[in-house]
């Protein structure tokens, strides 16, 4: 594991998460903008007509805001528990093992912030990955290689019993019904990520 390696994970579980856990804000926008490397990974929206024909407020309000909340809010469940819970209801109270391990790793989940009235939201288990990555740059740089393991040990196993069991068919369903090349291409930059990402722990995690 390099650090290099470190940061790019930080960086995409940054971008997929807050893409996903609610509406973009104009400073997010920019920051993909002025950066040439994420626009290279959304290539259809860097390509998209529109971001040159409009101000970012009217591309917000005409176009992102309504693919969200058809995506997110109207249209598809992003939410673990609706995919792996027989009677497909939304886990919104009591004590889950998904909580419980928020708990024990002291990750705070504010619901009214974040556009999600369940932990178990897609945006929240992506920022628990983005959290993990950060965590795992501060044992890289205290060269703690038991940390580093534990870390990706972790990781793994997050996308193993959670991320992995239901976000594939949620991103795959996201990019049929996005509306914007935004959400399309966020889609589809999710599901590779979460795939090579997995197989990456895979192989540096240490018996």
């Amino acid at each position: 594991m390099t650090i290099t390696e470190i940061e790019n994970r930080i960086t995409l579980y940054g971008l997929i998460s807050r893409l996903m856990i609610s509406e973009v804000d104009c400073e997010f926008l920019k920051i993909i903008e002025e950066n040439e490397s994420l626009k290279a990974l959304l290539p259809h929206y860097a390509s998209w007509d529109k971001r040159d024909k409009l101000s970012c407020g009217e591309l917000i309000a005409q176009h992102y805001d309504v693919d969200y909340a058809n995506l997110f809010l109207l249209h598809l469940v992003p939410y673990e528990s609706f995919y792996t819970k027989e009677d497909q209801m939304i886990q919104s109270g009591g004590v889950s093992p998904l909580m419980s391990l928020y708990n024990a790793l002291d990750f705070k989940v504010e619901l009214e912030k974040a556009r999600v009235v369940s932990a178990d939201h897609l945006g929240v288990e992506l920022e628990f990955m983005h959290i993990l990555c950060n965590a795992t740059k501060k044992a890289f740089e205290a060269n703690d290689t038991d940390g580093i393991n534990e870390l990706a040990y972790i990781q793994k196993g997050f996308l193993d019993d959670h991320l992995l069991k239901w976000a594939p068919m949620f991103l795959v369903n996201m990019k049929k019904e996005a509306t914007t090349p935004l959400y399309h291409d966020g889609a589809e930059l999710a599901l590779e990520f979460l795939l090579s990402d997995y197989e990456y722990l895979s192989s540096i995690i240490k018996a």
